[in-house]
Formats: C-alpha cells, structure tokens, sequence
C-alpha cells in the first residue's frame, strides 16, 4: 500500500476525493498532504443541498491532528459550485466544518486537552496561537449552550466571585437540582439577574416558573430577585449568615489587638469552628476566652448561632436576638438587626434548608477555570473555560460525533 491510499484511509475520505502526494519535512518536522476531489463529481449546494457541477477551485488549508510527532497540515482544491438557485458557492467539505483553519479530528484534540489543561500549554503544546484556540472552544461551548433545556429549572444559587484583581467580580447562576453553571455575567448586581432573567427565555424558560432564589443579603442583588422573579422566594442561607458572625468575632478581636493583649497566633485561635483548630489553637482559644469575656461572649454568640441554623425552630432565633442585643457588643448587635431585616429569607431557610455551599464548589470550579485561562484578555475567555469546566454542557466533539 502507498502513502497516498494510507493517508486516505487515515483521513476517512469518501469516494469523491483523494490523496493526491504528500511531503515530510525532517528541518521543520512538518508533513504536508494534498487533496483534490474526482473529475465529474457532484457536489451539493452548501445553502440547498442540491448537487451542482464545480464552477472553479479554491485552494484551502487546514491544521490537522499530528501524524508520527509531525505536525500535520491537509491542502485541498475546494470546488466552488454553480447552484441554479443560489449561484456560485463554496463547497463543504467531509474533514472540516466551514470557516475553520482546522480539521475535525483536530478540534476534538483541542476541545480534550483545553478540558484538562490551561489553553496557553494547549496552544505551546500544538504550536499554535492561542486566539485560534479560544475561537474554537467558543464556537462548540456556545453549540452546545443554546441547546440547554432549562424548562424544569424551579430553584437556583447565586452568588459572585473574583474575575480579576482589583475587586472585579461576576455574577454566578447555578441549577439547585442539577448542580450546573447556568449562567455567567460581569458585575454582581441587579443588572446581573435581570440578564439571567432574559436569557432564560432562549433557553425554553419563563423567570415565573422560578420558585426560590439562595443569595446572599445584597440589597442589589435582593433588589433585582424582587423586581424579575416576583415569584421566587428569597433565600439567604446559613454560610453567609456564619460568614457575617465570623466578621463581627473578627471585629472584637481587633479592639483587642489595638491594645496589644493578644498574643501572636491568636488570630487562627479564634477564628472558624472549634473541631478544625489543632489542640493548641483549642487551648489557647479556651485560655483567651476564660481572660476575656468580652471575646468569650463574641464566640459563644457565634457558635450559639451556628447551633440554632442547624435546626429548624426559628423560636431559638428570638433568643439569640436578645443575647446579641444585651451583649454590649456593637457588632453582633448590628448582625442582630440585619439579621431582623431580612428575617423572612433567614426564616426560609431554616424550612428548605438549601444553601449555597453548592455554589461555593462551582465558584472554585471557575476560579480554576480562571487559572487554566491563564493569560485570557477578555471575560469572554473565562466564561468559555467556566462552561466547560462547571457547565456540565453536551459538547458535540466530533470524533465522538463519528
């Protein structure tokens, strides 16, 4: 068998082409094939289908998957048809979708290693820009993302996350049930839900059918739930309830650093739960509490809390209001009242115990999304990566395809 019938049969060509020569270059480790189709063969018309004779040829070229470690490159005369209805047009051709420098078999390549690996080792890795690689998995991500059902979606997550230094956040939408990034969006605000709330209306969904919102007590983002999903009912959930009892701890802590009575460590001591802290953090934390009421009411206002969110008698919160109001201590007397405010969502939780821990895990899923997008120019690349990382989407690889 000669290197024209082997490479033919490599590529999966059909009848109506073929492998004309091929050339290996040992300098630059490169392997160049040349295709051209059959005399008299009928193409059909990209735009109706309709088989039409050539009309001229375009020369094309196309990067494919590496053959022997060489990198691999197919040119083809690609006939342009005269249609009778459409005029004359480009032909498609089997290896390659329209409008890409790549071949099938090489995008599946590149959709593979970008799900594992940050795309700038992809493209150093293939020796290719990583602008042609981004171009890529955009156009397969949003394939694959405009085909996503959300009609069954009734209960979602939102919170925000970094994007980029200097206190640059996006806004993440997550499916409670399916545990999937829904959606993507710049800011983390109002405007951020009411662009969820849009897209939800490509995707086969109404903003009515959603049933109940987990976010945080942002009065923007409350704001913007009221206002394009009338009837969810809002959720704030016991992780950032817990955050807010760590800040204020951390508030009486610090009176008590600007006096210079806590020693070094103490810091660590006192913050998070008791059962993660190593024996001498316990100790120390036990010692401070003991010279320190002021600091020991501040825990035990904390862990108190903690206690009553892990039950479901919203009766234990009226008792704890009332510890925090006479604890003569401001910040867990203004944590007392914000928690007043937005008692109803505090109250929601307690009966449907959901929580944004979930979405907690897909904020780490896009921040690795963001350092495997190491180098990204654009919010457009972290939402690529984000999606393929967190979207749990369908991709159409095509060698699958095959």
């Amino acid at each position: 068998m000669d290197a024209n019938k082997l490479f033919g049969m490599a590529l999966q060509l059909g009848p109506e082409w073929k492998v004309t020569r091929s050339e290996l270059s040992a300098v630059d480790h490169t392997l160049k094939i040349w295709l051209d189709f059959r005399e008299g063969h009928r193409f059909p018309c990209p735009e109706c289908g309709r088989p039409s004779p050539a009309h001229d040829t375009v020369e094309k070229r196309w990067r494919h998957m590496n053959f022997w470690q060489y990198k691999t490159e197919l040119v083809a005369r690609v006939p342009r048809v005269d249609c009778p209805e459409h005029g004359v047009r480009l032909a498609e051709v089997p290896w390659a979708r329209p409008g890409s420098g790549f071949t099938l078999m090489m995008e599946a390549v590149i959709l593979m290693l970008s799900q594992e690996m940050p795309v700038s080792q992809v493209a150093k890795m293939l020796k290719e820009q990583d602008t042609r690689l981004w171009r890529i998995l955009e156009h397969y991500v949003e394939k694959a993302y405009r085909k996503e059902d959300w009609s069954g979606v009734k209960r979602i997550l939102v919170d925000e996350t970094s994007s980029k230094r200097g206190h640059r956040y996006v806004t993440a939408v997550t499916d409670a049930e399916s545990r999937k990034l829904l959606f993507l969006a710049e800011g983390k605000g109002k405007e951020a839900l009411e662009a969820f709330a849009k897209e939800m209306r490509e995707h086969g969904a109404s903003p009515e059918q959603i049933e109940l919102i987990c976010m945080d007590m942002s009065p923007s983002y409350i704001c913007g739930a009221k206002e394009h999903f009338p009837k969810a009912q809002i959720v704030f959930d016991r992780f950032h309830l817990m955050q807010m009892a760590g800040e204020a701890v951390d508030q009486v802590r610090k009176e008590f650093v600007r006096q210079g009575l806590l020693p070094k460590g103490s810091l660590w001591a006192l913050r998070g739960n008791e059962w993660t802290r190593s024996e001498g953090q316990k100790s120390l934390r036990a010692s401070l509490c003991a010279a320190y009421p002021r600091l020991g009411r501040a825990i035990g206002l904390r862990e108190a809390l903690q206690e009553i969110l892990a039950q479901e008698d919203p009766q234990e919160l009226r008792w704890w209001f009332q510890w925090a109001d006479r604890s003569r201590l401001a910040p867990f007397r203004k944590l007392s009242k914000t928690i007043k405010d937005h008692l109803d969502g505090v109250l929601a939780f307690l009966q449907s115990r959901v929580t944004n821990g979930l979405i907690e895990a897909i904020n780490g899923l896009i921040q690795l999304a963001k350092r495997m997008a190491r180098g990204f120019r654009s919010f457009r690349c972290l939402r690529i990566a984000a999606f393929l990382k967190a979207g749990k989407l369908r991709l159409d690889i095509p060698a699958l395809a095959t």
